[in-house]
């Protein structure tokens, strides 16, 4: 506020200005090593937590026969793509587990994961269970509406179990989604984009159903960008001893019991 004050202030920072020109300026190549370590630290870390969602997952996978692992290195082959995949397999063969651990050691792991069984849902409430629908849409709506399956997997991945068993009115629905990248809720009539990548499972031939007419032959060429083939547990007879104990294990920590081991003559009856 007054003459002095401004001396003092124009005084402090030119001393401010010649003490900072007369400190050496920083190496380039040093200013590049920092930086660089830097990025890679936050790779690395990243890369951690990848292996730490990979591993927390691959304890729900247990197999180490041949056929396993050549599945699991699929796993990890698709999970670095965006494509969608149509995982295949006999009831039982994990399929859900193996969707999971897709999203799971993707880009999209931050994301959210939704699961839909399309055989579980009925005809009449799967379109709104998929896509949402809108404040008045039929008696009984919420007054707000209410976002679908694929709204709420934005980012992330949606998994649609079962998708065999899905009319042919809905697939073409789903396929119009898939092509446009946008959901339409029931009883509107504004779009929403979505970014969801779709792992499908079945346990039905699709080709067999596209060659009957009961799958539309333009949604499974959208579904199998990537197909991943599960073999049932009698190809694989060598992970029944392991499937066994971590059986064995995951029953005694929910009934607190101590049993410590399976006799040969029931692994082999278990492998027959």
């Amino acid at each position: 506020s007054g003459h002095g004050t401004i001396e003092t202030a124009v005084e402090a920072t030119r001393k401010g200005a010649y003490n900072f020109l007369q400190k050496p300026l920083p190496d380039l190549h040093e200013l590049k090593l920092t930086i660089k370590n830097a990025i890679d630290y936050k790779r690395s870390r990243d890369e951690l937590r990848r292996v730490k969602n990979e591993f927390k997952e691959s304890q729900r996978i247990i197999g180490k026969s041949e056929k396993m692992r050549n599945v699991l290195e699929l796993v990890t082959k698709f999970s670095k793509l965006n494509s969608n995949v149509l995982i295949t397999g006999e009831s039982g063969t994990g399929k859900e587990i193996f969707a999971h651990a897709i999203h799971n050691i993707s880009p999209r792991r931050k994301g959210p994961f939704i699961k839909v069984n399309c055989a579980a849902v009925p005809e009449t409430l799967l379109e709104s269970e998929l896509f949402g629908y809108s404040e008045g849409a039929f008696t009984g709506a919420r007054k707000e509406g209410k976002p679908g399956k694929f709204e709420l997997a934005n980012h992330g991945t949606i998994f649609l179990d079962e998708i065999g068993d899905m009319s042919l009115s809905m697939q073409a629905k789903l396929l119009r989604v898939l092509q446009e990248k946008e959901v339409e809720r029931v009883g509107s009539i504004h779009t929403t984009r979505v970014n969801v990548r779709v792992i499908a499972a079945t346990n039905q031939d699709l080709h067999k159903l596209v060659a009957e007419d009961k799958f539309r032959k333009d949604l499974f060429y959208r579904l199998n960008v990537i197909i991943l083939k599960l073999p049932p547990l009698r190809l694989r007879i060598d992970d029944v001893p392991l499937i066994s104990t971590a059986l064995l294990n995951r029953i005694n920590q929910e009934l607190g019991t101590r049993v410590s081991k399976i006799s040969n003559e029931v692994i082999e009856c278990f492998s027959h």
